[in-house]
């Protein structure tokens, strides 16, 4: 689906994707063209009526490009992913830009709604790509908080299962465990390529990004690097959870062993007298004795009591 929007002086106008052929050549209007789930047909169309590279039309084709900023000798193409791992292409060109997306998952609202009504809202009179682009970048980083803050709640839950005294499921809290943290990653993954690009873009690697967008720029600049400094700060604390956890585990294992031990060396005693009393020599004294039978009991019952008291004093038991 293609969306096509012109942005002339203090108005705002839907266009025929059709007529952009037309609208591109007014140097003073801003286009914005926003395709989503896109076809042969209209990458075939987008790429002949803006002239764009085909190495980076090959790259929209065949997706899963790293994050990344390119420079062609009328355009620049930026590859950047949101929080849920949707790629997202741009073109930007002199006085129009071009994004190109897949489908949002059904349950996730779209990220690029929010950024349209958000330029539309804040715009400056005469709009420009580097504005455009500004709002975009920042909604994607805006993202990346939103998950942050996720996966902090759900590290303060996990930490309240590892140390409750409450039994947990074991392998449910590793499989959380191992969960958060192979999202962490991919956060970072998102994340870090995309503070690269952000810095060339500051560095005014693309010719069309006007001074005040630069201004908002190092704004996006500065949240991309505080959500890398937060997703490090939650690696560490998950990699504590997991010491944590393992710590815990250990210790419970050992008060298990105590206590086998324990009951073990309680019943030693019993048994060693039971063992030489069962031998069924001929020539025990006591087998002939009146009381031996009473004796040999009260014997047991002593040495299980006095082994339970011992170690209960220890804290074993």
């Amino acid at each position: 689906m293609i969306t096509a929007v012109c942005y002339p002086e203090g108005s705002i106008r839907q266009i025929d994707p059709e007529q952009i052929s037309e609208e591109i050549k007014d140097r003073d209007q801003l286009v914005w063209l926003d395709i989503t789930a896109p076809t042969d047909g209209d990458l075939a169309m987008v790429q002949e009526e803006f002239s764009l590279h085909p190495l980076a039309m090959e790259d929209v084709r065949e997706r899963h490009q790293r994050p990344k900023l390119e420079h062609y000798p009328d355009h620049a193409f930026i590859v950047a992913y949101t929080a849920e791992r949707i790629e997202l292409d741009i073109f930007i060109g002199p006085t129009w830009l071009i994004t190109v997306r897949e489908k949002e998952p059904l349950e996730d609202p779209s990220f690029m709604d929010a950024a349209r009504t958000r330029f539309e809202r804040i715009r400056p009179e005469h709009a420009t790509v580097g504005f455009l682009l500004y709002v975009i970048l920042d909604e994607v980083v805006d993202g990346y908080f939103s998950r942050n803050d996720e996966v902090e709640d759900e590290l303060e839950e996990l930490e309240d299962s590892i140390f409750s005294e409450e039994p947990v499921d074991e392998r449910l809290v590793q499989h959380d465990l191992f969960d958060i943290r192979r999202r962490l990653i991919t956060y970072r993954r998102l994340a870090m390529p995309t503070r690269d690009v952000l810095a060339a873009l500051l560095r005014r690697e693309v010719e069309w990004i006007d001074e005040n967008a630069i201004i908002h720029l190092q704004d996006v600049f500065d949240h991309v690097l505080r959500a890398i400094d937060m997703v490090d700060n939650h690696r560490e604390l998950m990699g504590n959870a997991v010491d944590a956890h393992l710590a815990i585990m250990s210790n419970r294992m050992n008060k298990v062993m105590k206590r086998m031990t324990s009951w073990g060396a309680i019943l030693l005693g019993s048994t060693l007298i039971a063992g030489i009393y069962g031998m069924n020599f001929d020539h025990m004294p006591e087998l002939k004795w009146q009381f031996g039978y009473v004796f040999a009991l009260a014997i047991m019952l002593f040495i299980t009591v006095a082994g339970y008291l011992w170690f209960r004093a220890k804290d074993w038991l």
